[in-house]
């Protein structure tokens, strides 16, 4: 590693950030490299987590010229069972392997190495040159890991949802504000045509006056792993370091049925389909209320089937819940076993707009004809996710899905669980003060204990 080097590529990066009349990304053909950038001009990316997540994120950071991957921490050095029907590989060696093929070929390089491997993220903070970072690990690892960069001026993309407790996802606004870091969200549904075309036309009140949302999300217990029946304790695999892998969540004894990815269905890690979509559908639904900085100030008809705690499996697989908010919107929130997934905007006179991933309808269908004009009210367009996070490095600006935003969005997820836990049939919710009203068991679920030295500041 040159220091000096080091130092030159990241006063370059800051200029850009700093320089107002910049462009927002140097093109590499101003500097007279060719097709991408001098190494000194690129921002360098590590990868925290390679499993599921990252396999279908890499492509996009690999694909920008503007970025070279570094290195890949993870826990687990390699198994199988990743991806969404336990078709992949995943672990540090698969990500690192991904890396160092993808620019050997790129470059004409075969023997490139130049992406290495970690067990420990801190260590490949302190051994390599790294401007910003993936956080692709289970859940209940984001608030640790993003503190931890954004504290050490790294920027993030970190996965959604954004953290396990409202506690622990307003610490991560908090140390992103402090340090004045580029954060993006992997919600990228932000950055989808359709939906952003939808928040546009309920923004401008193409459907009249906003009445109602219905977000329906997926339910059950999905075996993504394909080893969701092997339940009891079992020895840990070589090359896993379960103890780490754990962190900041409670002990338990290994289970493949929990690791990978069907640890979304246990709290201890996640909040099952709830948070995990719920990341996704009322995140646009606050988008198109202009609640980025908000939320409901009550949570009711909440009903849910939930199994008991002790399961392995303990998040609810089916449940129903009404967010009331201020302005009379009610957002209906609930399972898809009785409606198709996606999420329908229901204004006046029976217009209506039903957006999901790849597709959106409108009632009547001539609305479909219209469109926006740039007198009216544009929300912020992005097309490319990794794209937008990274030219968000060089201008300084905002990015698609900034962490507020998501903080405020899963904040309404983490309620839901809460009062679903507890029995509630409603929360009465401060958005200002982020607090439950007079009801101390659910405020202390807001936050939970932390297990040894990771104790988020």
């Amino acid at each position: 590693m040159n220091p000096k080097s080091n130092l030159s590529r990241r006063n370059f990066i800051k200029a850009s950030a700093a320089g107002i009349a910049a462009p927002t990304i140097i093109p590499s053909s101003a500097l007279g490299l060719g097709k991408r950038p001098a190494p000194s001009n690129r921002v360098n990316v590590a990868f925290f987590g390679f499993g599921t997540i990252a396999h279908g994120t890499i492509s996009g950071f690999l694909r920008n010229d503007q970025v070279q991957l570094v290195a890949v921490a993870d826990v687990n050095r390699r198994s199988p069972n990743y991806g969404y029907r336990g078709e992949k590989e995943g672990g540090r060696l698969v990500g690192t392997e991904i890396v160092n093929d993808y620019y050997a070929q790129a470059e004409g390089r075969l023997n490139y190495r130049g992406c290495r491997a970690y067990e420990d993220f801190r260590e490949l903070v302190e051994n390599e040159d790294v401007d910003a970072v993936n956080i692709s690990t289970p859940d209940h690892w984001h608030a640790a890991m993003a503190i931890y960069c954004a504290n050490r001026k790294i920027h993030v993309y970190g996965q959604k949802p954004l953290a396990v407790t409202v506690a622990e996802g307003r610490a991560m606004e908090r140390a992103v504000r402090r340090n004045k870091i580029t954060w993006q969200t992997g919600s990228q549904q932000r950055s989808e045509s359709y939906f952003r075309e939808a928040v546009e036309f309920v923004r401008n009140e193409r459907i009249g006056k906003l009445r109602r949302i219905r977000v329906v999300l997926p339910g059950g217990h999905s075996d993504w792993n394909q080893m969701g029946d092997r339940k009891d304790p079992e020895a840990i695999p070589t090359g896993l370091n379960y103890d780490f892998w754990q962190g900041p969540a409670p002990r338990r004894d290994y289970r493949p049925a929990i690791l990978p990815l069907n640890w979304r269905h246990n709290f201890d890690y996640s909040g099952g389909m709830i948070t995990d979509w719920g990341a996704h559908h009322v995140d646009i639904s606050q988008w198109a209320m202009g609640m980025d900085h908000s939320g409901p100030i009550r949570i009711e008809n909440i009903r849910a089937e939930l199994p008991s705690e002790s399961e392995l499996y303990n998040t609810a697989p089916k449940y129903h819940f009404d967010c009331v908010y201020e302005n009379g919107v009610r957002m209906i929130v609930s399972d898809n076993s009785s409606s198709e997934t996606g999420i329908t905007f229901e204004g006046d006179n029976g217009k209506s707009i039903f957006v999901t991933r790849g597709s959106i309808k409108m009632n009547p269908p001539e609305l479909r004809r219209e469109r926006i004009q740039d007198s009216e009210t544009r929300v912020y367009k992005s097309t490319n996710h990794v794209d937008d996070f990274i030219n968000a490095i060089f201008s300084g600006q905002r990015t698609a899905a900034p962490i507020e935003a998501s903080h405020r969005s899963i904040s309404i997820c983490h309620l839901a669980n809460i009062a679903i836990r507890l029995g509630r049939e409603s929360l009465d919710w401060n958005p200002k003060r982020e607090r439950v009203i007079n009801d101390v068991a659910a405020n202390k679920m807001l936050s939970r204990p932390i297990r040894d030295g990771w104790k988020i500041r």
